[in-house]
């Protein structure tokens, strides 16, 4: 199966055919269910925290090269959300409250409804901006074959504190962050499985929980991994 740029199906599976789907809409709908009260609790707290709408939302290309919008709590005071389509740890146009939301992640559970709407799933390469896939090379557009996640193989990297260290952070993203990445994110659509997306899920979990009581805490992965980025930058 292929989509107008020609982005073939990788693997083909019961799961990756219907199961996956099915595995998003039940987990995400009874997700929304049980953490509704949060969802109310913060969207209020983003609402106190400062002038602009409660909800980000951004062009974000999807599967088979189809944009959607996105949807995250407001994490960036809103006469600066527009200036950068990078965040990097310390940004100056991060909130407080919206430095403890990404941190752990609660900003982005707004997706949950994108995964519902049928724009994303739970696991899956992350989405990135028009901007950024219009230098993909033919070979990396491959990885369009599946919806993008809310988490993902690629997610467990420290992006926004590699980030910081660089001046010219696009330049870097783009050349260094992204196309490891990409390598990562093409052999997980590869390999879709049931359990390897219980997996991913896992280890997302593990690193929030890092993240929150070890927020200084760097990448943890091996020297070999693709995303080891900064072994690679020295």
């Amino acid at each position: 199966m292929r989509n107008a740029l020609g982005v073939a199906f990788m693997n083909t599976t019961f799961y990756t055919r219907f199961g996956k789907r099915c595995f998003d809409l039940l987990v995400a709908s009874l997700g929304i269910l049980l953490i509704s009260p949060l969802l109310v609790i913060v969207a209020v707290l983003v609402r106190c925290s400062g002038a602009g709408p409660v909800f980000f939302r951004q062009v974000r290309i999807g599967q088979f090269g189809r944009p959607f919008q996105i949807f995250k709590f407001r994490t960036m005071r809103a006469a600066d959300a527009t200036a950068s389509q990078l965040t990097a740890a310390g940004d100056p146009r991060v909130t407080r409250l919206g430095a403890w939301l990404r941190r752990t992640k609660i900003d982005e559970l707004p997706q949950l409804f994108n995964v519902v709407l049928g724009d994303m799933s739970l696991v899956g390469p992350r989405p990135e901006v028009p901007e950024f896939t219009a230098a993909y090379r033919p070979e990396q557009q491959r990885v369009f074959a599946a919806r993008p996640g809310i988490t993902g193989p690629s997610a467990n990297v420290y992006e926004e504190e590699l980030l910081a260290s660089h001046l010219d952070k696009e330049r870097f993203y783009v050349t260094t962050v992204m196309p490891a990445k990409l390598v990562v994110d093409l052999a997980y659509c590869e390999n879709i499985a049931f359990k390897c997306d219980l997996y991913v899920l896992y280890q997302t979990f593990v690193k929030l929980l890092s993240r929150i009581y070890q927020p200084e805490k760097g990448l943890a992965h091996a020297p070999g991994h693709p995303l080891n980025l900064r072994a690679r930058e020295k």
